[in-house]
């Protein structure tokens, strides 16, 4: 050690050391499954998931299908977190991971029919978000095309009635005697005249009365019920679909976004929200693009960000204005001269983005590519991640069978160092983020997600136009290749998955099945 080094230089030395440290790339492992299909079993349309969502704490997840319902799970391994706490001090290894099980669940929407549109709204669950929970209850937003819910979910202690009951049989010093009988005359429209003789005589008292007559009492028993109720009912706000509902950070707010619309409500008031983006032109023939998805700054409570159909990115700050029609930044790519083609605007189109926990950096999701965009740069994203480079040479097979309009989701990890999003073959693939990382993992959404890796270890993670070439069968509309040259079927797809705020662990829905690995 030179000695002219200070104690107080010596933690910075060392964090310095740990950011020029090369990143271990993650080993991921399977956790768990619920809902998983035999081989060859079908699927029910309703039973597929739609979306799914951990709460800021990582002790609940919750996911929707398309058959309206929503489904709790909870963390089981949370409440040893203190034994793990000493464990740690004692450095003693641990190699517990996040486990869950389920809790709960609920009929969220039913199907209805729009009569002055002559349109069906399915029940399909679009998004869910977890609220601040009050009182050991769980509180979330769900919505489906047209109507946002907040539900209130909280354990109850069964209560129960307990029956009068008159034993009559000895009374007293033995004597015996009838309790009233009543005779039941009907009458019109339902109704019925009960006749007592109680009272003729009949029925002896004895002194002291009856010890084995019991007025019914309510008791409360050890066990406890999950109930879900609907605290309150957002509707008829929404011309189009719904793509997105998004929390405050204040914990009042929350917003919803359409096609051309973003709304702003309190979660107190379901009569009245305030249109704070409106992209709808005078004329509909001069629409160019439309709002994708928006999503609220984790930490600020006045900014948030909206994606559009063209790829671009926009910050807005509810300070400015009441209609925020200008926004503070905006994060676009411009394309390469002379590179633009008919899919161009389709593969733009950016379907989901995430703000990082801190709020720094923001990802973005679309057909081809992730993009990882720091907000205080919008000259570009600071880092591109390939997804579906590989299928480029397909893009008119996928345009014909409308996988080009797939909505892939995506996630960071709590600590930012990662990214993740799904591909089809029911693959995931993540992404290290920090500078100068290299670590790309494909996995699949089954017990082994490693499988496709280990038929073909030494393929490289992009593949070539010949092994592309060698890999599509023909008359196989659905079957093209992965990242690894691994034949695929576009009509299996992962299209949801969400990563723990504070573990290396993520979620992900294939179909009807929910997977979870850890790192």
């Amino acid at each position: 050690m030179n000695p002219t080094d200070s104690d107080d230089d010596r933690p910075a030395a060392a964090a310095a050391a740990d950011s020029a440290a090369p990143q271990q790339p993650l080993e991921w492992r399977f956790a768990q499954v619920f809902g998983e299909r035999a081989a060859g079993e079908d699927v029910q349309e309703v039973d597929i998931i739609s979306a799914i969502e951990f709460d800021k704490s990582g002790d609940h997840l919750a996911t929707g299908d398309r058959g309206g319902r929503v489904v709790l799970f909870e963390r089981t391994d949370a409440r040893d977190h203190a034994n793990r706490s000493e464990l740690e001090r004692q450095d003693v290894p641990i190699t517990r991971h996040p486990e869950f099980r389920y809790k709960t669940e609920f009929q969220s929407h039913e199907p209805e029919f729009d009569y002055l549109k002559s349109l069906e709204i399915e029940e399909k669950i679009n998004k869910i978000k977890w609220c601040q929970s009050a009182n050991n209850a769980l509180f979330l937003l769900s919505t489906n095309d047209k109507t946002i819910k907040y539900w209130k979910v909280q354990e109850k202690k069964i209560k129960q009635v307990s029956v009068m009951t008159l034993d009559t049989s000895t009374v007293g010093n033995g004597a015996t005697s009838r309790a009233s009988t009543s005779t039941s005359v009907p009458l019109p429209n339902g109704g019925c005249s009960e006749k007592s003789d109680g009272l003729n005589g009949d029925l002896l008292f004895p002194p002291g009365g009856y010890p084995s007559l019991r007025l019914p009492v309510v008791t409360t028993s050890q066990d406890v019920n999950l109930a879900a109720r609907c605290r309150r009912v957002y509707a008829h706000a929404h011309d189009y679909h719904i793509n997105s509902i998004s929390n405050n950070s204040d914990g009042e707010t929350f917003i919803s976004a359409d096609d051309l619309r973003i709304n702003l409500w309190n979660l107190e008031i379901n009569s009245q929200s305030f249109n704070i983006v409106d992209v709808k032109p005078t004329n509909m023939e001069d629409l160019t693009e439309v709002i994708t998805c928006a999503e609220f700054h984790p930490t600020h409570c006045n900014t948030l960000a909206y994606s559009s159909s063209k790829g671009s990115i926009r910050l807005i700050d509810l300070r400015q204005s009441a209609l925020c029609d200008n926004h503070s930044k905006i994060f676009e790519e411009h394309e390469a001269p002379g590179a633009r083609s008919f899919f161009t605007e389709i593969i733009a189109s950016i379907s989901d983005v995430k703000f990082s926990r801190d709020g720094r950096y923001l990802l973005s999701r679309d057909y081809m590519t992730l993009k990882l965009w720091d907000l205080n740069m919008d000259s570009g994203p600071v880092s591109t991640f390939q997804v579906h480079e590989h299928l480029r040479p397909r893009l008119c097979d996928l345009y014909e069978n409308d996988s080009i309009f797939d909505k892939f989701e995506c996630c960071l990890s709590g600590d930012g160092r990662h990214v993740a999003t799904g591909s089809y073959g029911n693959m995931f693939r993540v992404f290290g983020s920090t500078t100068g990382s290299t670590d790309v993992t494909t996995l699949e959404a089954s017990r082994n997600p490693m499988r496709r890796q280990m038929s073909n270890p030494n393929r490289p993670t992009r593949g070539t136009m010949t092994s592309m070439a060698r890999g599509v069968r023909r008359g196989g509309e659905n079957l093209g290749v992965d990242a690894n040259g691994n034949s695929l079927d576009f009509s299996t797809k992962l299209l949801h998955l969400a990563w723990h705020p504070t573990e290396n662990s993520i979620a992900c829905a294939a179909a009807n099945s929910l997977y979870m690995y850890y790192a």
